[in-house]
Order: structure tokens, then C-alpha cells, then sequence
């Protein structure tokens, strides 16, 4: 997956001196004492965390000890060793949680919800594993059981992630908070069936329009929003995306802050992905 580099830098090193900026506006003046600089800059650090989900390397320590320390060394000053760098990642939660509000997507009327599973351990590991212990519960897909958390995404016609959480609560009633805001239309699976969603969306300015279960009674709907309900395809290519080339989801994490920020920096290379899956809607009906 190709990104320009310098360009990628370039986005994240504007967007630490305003954040950087705010930090002294907004904060009381640190205290007189020594202040020992890092080897890397804080956009220096943004940098790893994200261009790691556009290197081929899918285990981080192995992209940073020869995608950066050996590949892309020249573009960086002294290098901290890589248990280092791991200590480092939790500076940068806070800066990639805001960089990744203001990279959301616009708001076009035609949405698209869904949830994923982010596994932590395999499911013999349960009792053993104490990494999010409080953190993460037992959940069924179509796949099966899983141990983990939930990533749920709301997606517009043109690919771009404008709401998300990640969580283990039931998907309609995380749905309802995700979507304060929007208005038009959010198409859905039928995991989002009930009526009282149905009428809360409505009052809201959302019209849900989900597919219906085999012992359903069918009811009317345009030819336009069923075409467009047969293509929420695109969030479960946007998760195969994340998951399968973007390496969103793996289970050797040792700090659930770090495996946020792994969550966040994935979603935020997704938002600087050039070529997104799109529907298009300007299909004519006759």
C-alpha cells in the first residue's frame, strides 16, 4: 500500500505545532525544573505509529527495527531502542483521539453502520489473560465466540469513517449514540432491527432501513433505498481493509492503552488512504 511520505509527514508535523500550540494556551506554564528532550519529536512519533499500517511489515517490531531503523533511518536523527518506543506510544493517545475527530468524514446523508470483532486472545486463553481484564467480554458473530472488543463504524457513500467506538454494549443501543448529529438515512444489517431504535432514529432525523428476518412480515420500500441497502457491502470491505492490509486487529498487545492507540492510528491512516471504497449513487432508476 503507497502513501507519499514526505506528504504524510508534512499532515502530521502541521497538525502537532497546532496542537502543540493549544497545549501552552490552554495549560499552566510547567514548573522550573530540567526538561530533558526525547530523541523523537512528537510528529516524529505520529509518523511510526501511523505509517506502519502502509508498511508490508505486519509485526510492528519487525517494521521498526528494519522498515525505520534500517530502511528509513536516514530520514531521522538518534533512534530510541524499541522498548522504548513502545513506552513512548501512550504520549501520543490524546493527539491521535483528536487528530482522528477532525479527520472524520462529511456528513452526506447516506450512511452505513456496522460492528466488527477485535479478538485480545484466542478463546483457551480466556482465563489467563489479564491484559484487559475489565476491558473485554465474550461476544458471537456468524464467525463464532470470540474474547475481545467490538470496533463499531458508521460510513458514508464515499468511504469515510464519520462515527466510531470501539465497545461491547449491544450494537443498537451503541448505534443511538454514535449517530447524534446525522440526519438522512443509515442502512443497516439485521442485527439493528427493533422497533423502539427505529422510532428513536426517526425522531432524530435518521431513517433506519435494515433488511428483514425470515419470520418478518416484508414492507414497502423505494427501489432506490433497496439497491442502496444491497450495497452495505462497502463496511465489511472497509473492515477487511483495516483488518487484512491496514493489520487493525492482532492479539499480542500488552497495555490496553497501546492497543488503542493502535486502533486510533489505524483509523487514521485509513482517513489519509487515497483510494477508498465509494458507491456510486448517481445510478439511474427506470
Amino acid at each position: 500500500m503507497s502513501i507519499d511520505i514526505l506528504a504524510l509527514y508534512v499532515c502530521l508535523a502541521d497538525f502537532c505545532k497546532l496542537y502543540n500550540s493549544c497545549l501552552k494556551h490552554h495549560f499552566l506554564p510547567a514548573l522550573k525544573h530540567r526538561h530533558r528532550e526525547g530523541y523523537l519529536s512528537l510528529e516524529e512519533i505520529l509518523f511510526i505509529e501511523v505509517y506502519f499500517h502502509f508498511s508490508p511489515y505486519k509485526d510492528f517490531k519487525d517494521y521498526y527495527l528494519y522498515g525505520i531503523c534500517v530502511e528509513h533511518r536516514d530520514k531521522f536523527g538518534k533512534l530510541p531502542c524499541y522498548q522504548r518506543f513502545v513506552a513512548l506510544k501512550k504520549q501520543v493517545f490524546m493527539p491521535l483521539a483528536i487528530l482522528l475527530y477532525y479527520l472524520t468524514g462529511e456528513q452526506t446523508g447516506l450512511y452505513f453502520a456496522d460492528s466488527t470483532n477485535l479478538k485480545v486472545c484466542h478463546n483457551k486463553r480466556i482465563f489467563n489473560h489479564k491484559v484487559f481484564q475489565g476491558l473485554a467480554q465474550r461476544g458471537k458473530t456468524t464467525m463464532g465466540w470470540f474474547f475481545g472488543l467490538k470496533l463499531h463504524l458508521i460510513l458514508n457513500h464515499k468511504g469515510q469513517a464519520v462515527r466510531f467506538t470501539p465497545g461491547n454494549t449491544d450494537d443498537r443501543a451503541t448505534l443511538i449514540r454514535m449517530i447524534k448529529g446525522l440526519k438522512g438515512k443509515c442502512f443497516t444489517d439485521k442485527g439493528y432491527i427493533g422497533k423502539d431504535i427505529f422510532h428513536t432514529l426517526w425522531q432524530n432525523g435518521i431513517h433506519l432501513i435494515t433488511g428483514i428476518r425470515k419470520n418478518m412480515k416484508n414492507y414497502l420500500m423505494s427501489y432506490r433505498d433497496k439497491l442502496l441497502l444491497r450495497k452495505r457491502f462497502i463496511i465489511e470491505t472497509v473492515f477487511g481493509i483495516l483488518k487484512t492490509d491496514m493489520n487493525l486487529e492482532h492479539s499480542r498487545h500488552r497495555s490496553p492503552t497501546n492497543a488503542f492507540v493502535h486502533i486510533m492510528a489505524t483509523l487514521v491512516a485509513y482517513s489519509y488512504k487515497t483510494n477508498k471504497p465509494k458507491i456510486n449513487t448517481s445510478f439511474s432508476i427506470s
